[in-house]
């Protein structure tokens, strides 16, 4: 039979000289994601409003929350906890679920594999709760609200275990908690002792496990399967040398970087990927460690290619008494096929690649002098892209918006025009630009772009966009911003912000 172990843990270190909490910035002010025992006591809580925790302890410390750092050291716990079991998941933000069936023998019963994991813990400054039961939602029931290292064992005994637990160990919603606490069911065992049709009533419309509770309860006896996402290692590229004697010249020392980034190539060729982040570490012979790193702006093995930008990287380096071992690691690979080139082609070209001249631009100038356009979701012209580092993954967007035709130049700022037109809301018929008066003898349009109002204040007015051409042929791109009698001012204004061909 399937055993989970669920472990609680927190991460140790330092204690702070007074109470501390981790807040994070929301719209109505900062607000507490995680608190000491001294905050507690102090009567901090999470969810609190930093305002409110300070009022009742001013002397609180503070902290930013890292919610990215939390599940990323919580991802290397998993897989350091798979000495226990086969198989370890992520109960996040805080819990670790792992498999130990067939496990306890080993360490001689449950309470002695319990008794390792609290040792294992507690040498690393992390504070924990475990339960052992045979389903996951036993398993944190009684982790979070079960007696210190609680076993079940089969089926049969887990609601006879968990029957005074509160409704909240059923892993459901807070508002779901108060409905069943107003209903007087605040016992697991309240709700399995009446019939599930009264339930099912009350909750039929609710299609989340976290919102239903005999969904949950299903779930904790074991009658419904839970289903759960092993974490699974990564074996990232590696390859090093062991130097026979110490180097110390530059000369040297670029021979075996080009030894490496052969090395890597041809590891990277076998499992069909290509590096964009590599790590060079050189082990000193005093035992210092210096370790430069890149990151690329495309997947790549080339190992010419590598050798180069190591090669700017290198130039600081102090060898000290010799360095005896070099260490090459490809720390984020992407999928990287192989392709036939076109030989006269290659013969032909002499020129760069636009990855190989960012990633040689990174390097020489730094990560951050080097930026690209990306598309960005907004209807308005001046904000439908922009700029960020070549290599930040770009931003999820909702495709282009390819339906609409833009002009091949837009201003950098659209610049105020005076037009003449026939009706308040007719076609321009001529219009003043630069000193220059353009008469129309094209219009298309028009196009109408309403503002943003969730960025905007409630007087921003909508546009409607034209396109026109002047009698030499010139195009141009003008839009109306606002109408006539809409409230939100007075006479539209007119802007020219594009250049057609």
């Amino acid at each position: 039979m399937d055993r989970w172990h669920l472990t609680v843990a927190e991460r140790g270190g330092t204690p702070a000289a007074g109470p501390l909490v981790l807040i994070a910035d929301t719209a109505h002010g900062p607000r507490i994601e995680a608190v000491d025992r001294a905050a507690t006591a102090a009567g901090a809580s999470k969810g609190m409003m930093l305002a409110d925790a300070r009022a009742l302890c001013p002397e609180i410390a503070t902290a930013p929350a890292d919610p990215a750092g939390d599940i990323a050291f919580l991802e290397q716990l998993a897989l350091w906890a798979q000495r226990w079991g086969p198989w370890s998941a992520l109960d996040t933000p805080e819990g670790l679920l792992v498999d130990v069936t067939a496990v306890p023998h080993l360490f001689g019963g449950e309470e002695a594999l319990l008794a390792d994991v609290h040792a294992a813990f507690a040498r690393r400054g992390l504070a924990l709760r475990a339960a052992i039961a045979p389903t996951a939602g036993a398993a944190w029931a009684l982790a979070h609200y079960g007696p210190e290292g609680a076993i079940v064992e089969g089926c049969e005994g887990i609601m006879r275990a968990l029957a005074e637990l509160p409704v909240a160990a059923l892993r459901l919603d807070q508002d779901v908690v108060t409905v069943l606490r107003r209903l007087g069911l605040k016992r697991l065992g309240n709700i399995a002792g009446i019939g599930r049709d009264a339930i099912q009533r009350r909750f039929r419309n609710r299609k989340s496990p976290a919102a239903n509770p005999l969904v949950r309860l299903d779930q904790l006896l074991g009658r419904v399967p839970e289903p759960l996402l092993p974490v699974i290692p990564q074996v990232m590229p590696l390859v090093q040398r062991r130097l026979l004697e110490p180097i110390r010249h530059r000369q040297l020392l670029d021979r075996v970087v080009a030894d490496l980034a052969g090395d890597m190539a041809r590891e990277l060729e076998a499992q069909g990927q290509g590096a964009r982040r590599l790590e060079l570490g050189l082990w000193r012979v005093d035992g210092e460690v210096v370790v430069r790193r890149l990151e690329l702006a495309a997947a790549t093995r080339d190992p010419a290619h590598m050798l180069r930008l190591f090669a700017a990287r290198l130039d600081d380096i102090d060898a000290g008494f010799g360095i005896e071992m070099l260490r090459l690691r490809a720390s984020w690979t992407e999928p990287l096929t192989l392709d036939q080139g076109d030989i006269e082609a290659g013969s032909e070209s002499r020129g760069t690649s636009l990855a190989s001249c960012i990633d040689r631009l990174s390097v020489r100038l730094g990560a951050k002098a080097v930026s690209r356009p990306v598309p960005y979701a907004s209807h308005l012209p001046e904000r439908a892209q922009r700029w960020q580092p070549p290599l930040e993954p770009e931003p999820a967007s909702q495709e282009l918006l390819e339906f609409y035709s833009r002009p091949q130049k837009l201003l950098d700022k659209p610049e105020k025009i005076a037009v003449l037109y026939a009706t308040p809301d007719g076609y321009p018929q001529r219009f003043r630009w630069r000193g220059e008066v353009h008469d129309v003898a094209r219009v298309e349009g028009p196009e109408r772009i309403a503002p943003e109002w969730w960025r905007e204040r409630g007087a921003a007015r909508l546009r409607d966009y034209y396109r026109i051409e002047d009698g030499q042929g010139r195009r141009y791109w003008i839009y109306r911003r606002g109408l006539i009698g809409d409230g939100r001012g007075g006479a539209p204004d007119w802007y020219l912000q594009g250049l057609g061909a």
